[in-house]
């Protein structure tokens, strides 16, 4: 008996050790799992921290700066702000044009202006070539010397054909010395008009060089019977290219009236922007032209013997660099930047066309007819020996000249447009030169146009401010 009491005990308590056991193993398997599960969390709240809040790699911060959140109100007002700022201090080119006119340019050596205005102080920098300009300045101060010969007005232009920069413009009016005479358009523009009419007898009438014409009469009168359409004993045969350096008036007299008639004349001097406010950064009148009145004046026109076509020395070189530009006219300009009281730059001049004139073609046959006016036409003899010249000997140059008594007949003007451009590089100009003579003639537009091309071919050096 006592025995089985003790074999009954022993098994109570086996089985009461093995449920404990079990218990406790239970407990350090759920202990030793919620510890793993905490180390995987941690290591896992650890990761994400390294991934998104650490500091990026370069890459990153690459792509965070490209593409930025968007911005809060506050900061997105303060963006705002900055930029009208910066769009309230930015120049427009009317506003410039105001601020330009302040300048003296035509009568300094400088091309770097200080501006006082009540709003602002500017610094103007310019594209005028300093030396170039005072070479210009020194011609100037010569003739206005002259006892005989002195004009009682004069203008000279100098562009950069490519980009339309002004590189030098000068010029004097005793009558009006306050004025500037290379932006008014009160000059007839006597046979230069003649550009403009070549250029469309080539595209209407298909033109060339060698075209065979006709005339009667003075080269240089133009009456009603030379306009008829006659050929007789006394007529006389010459090409248009020829026509053209001579400035044959009855041969374009013809041309404006017989061929291509008003409103042909009426388009291409609009093509060229007779009648126009041009858009440049320096205010100059561009030039008048009506094809208004009778038949006969329709001739008078279209060889430019009249008083009414006008045109300003600025729009002469615009016509030129027309030329050079393969037809497409580039706007003039003389601003190269500004700045503010700050050394900001609150502007800014690029190269504009304004528009296409004629066909490319059209603009090479030009420049042909314009080189015969230098070896044989009315240009040849301020040209003589440019030949064997050893700056003007490198250059293709081309011109047109043109000559008329004001209204009042009190003052004689003359005309010289042309170019210069290397033979072996892309450098060109585009000058323009009016004088107007008084009784006694002085140096001529032509031999001026000879002396600027000698002085600014024969050195390639850059403008540099000059203050």
């Amino acid at each position: 008996m006592e025995t089985e009491n003790t074999e009954d005990s022993w098994r109570k308590f086996q089985s009461g050790y093995l449920i404990e056991k079990k218990k406790k193993d239970t407990r350090q398997k759920k202990i030793r799992n919620g510890l793993i599960c905490i180390g995987l969390a941690s290591l896992g709240i650890g990761l994400i921290y390294f991934l998104f809040f650490s500091s990026p790699p370069r890459e990153t911060a690459m792509m965070k700066s490209l593409s930025m959140p968007e911005p809060s109100g506050l900061t997105r007002k303060k963006q705002n702000d900055k930029l009208q700022d910066v769009q309230k201090n930015y120049l427009s080119k009317k506003q410039l044009t105001r601020i330009i006119a302040k300048t003296d340019i035509i009568r300094t050596d400088k091309n770097f202006f200080f501006i006082d205005t009540p709003e602002e102080s500017y610094q103007v920098t310019t594209s005028i070539d300093i030396e170039l300009q005072k070479y210009l300045l020194s011609l100037l101060a010569r003739s206005k010397k002259l006892t005989r010969g002195k004009p009682q007005r004069i203008a000279l232009v100098v562009m950069e054909a490519a980009t339309g920069k002004i590189i030098a413009m000068t010029g004097f009016d005793l009558g009006n010395p306050n004025a500037n005479p290379c932006t008014v358009s009160d000059y007839p523009a006597a046979s230069i008009f003649k550009i403009v009419t070549a250029a469309a007898a080539v595209e209407e009438l298909g033109y060339n060089i060698h075209t065979p014409l006709y005339f009667n009469g003075n080269k240089y009168t133009l009456y009603k019977r030379q306009l008829k359409e006659v050929k007789n004993k006394y007529t006389y045969k010459i090409s248009f290219g020829r026509a053209f350096a001579e400035s044959v008036n009855p041969v374009f007299g013809k041309i404006g009236k017989n061929y291509l008639g008003k409103k042909k004349l009426e388009a291409y001097a609009d093509a060229f922007g007779f009648n126009q406010i041009i858009p440049a950064d320096i205010s100059f009148e561009s030039g008048v032209f009506s094809a208004e009145g009778s038949e006969y004046h329709l001739a008078e026109l279209g060889c430019g013997f009249n008083t009414d076509t006008t045109i300003s020395p600025v729009f002469g070189a615009m016509l030129i660099s027309t030329i050079l530009n393969s037809g497409r006219v580039v706007l003039p300009r003389v601003v190269e930047h500004v700045t503010d009281s700050s050394g900001q730059i609150i502007y800014k001049t690029e190269k504009a066309a304004y528009k296409k004139a004629i066909a490319p073609e059209t603009a090479k046959t030009m420049m042909q007819l314009m080189t015969k006016t230098i070896s044989r036409g009315t240009a040849r003899k301020a040209f003589r020996g440019s030949t064997k010249d050893k700056i003007l000997s490198k250059l293709m140059i081309g011109g047109k000249t043109g000559s008329l008594y004001n209204r009042q007949h009190t003052v004689k003007y003359d005309w010289f447009v042309g170019f210069g451009k290397e033979k072996k590089t892309n450098r060109k100009i585009a000058i323009s030169v009016v004088v107007g003579h008084r009784k006694y003639i002085g140096t001529r537009a032509s031999a001026y146009g000879k002396m600027i091309l000698k002085q600014y071919f024969k050195t390639q050096k850059t403008a540099t401010a000059n203050l």
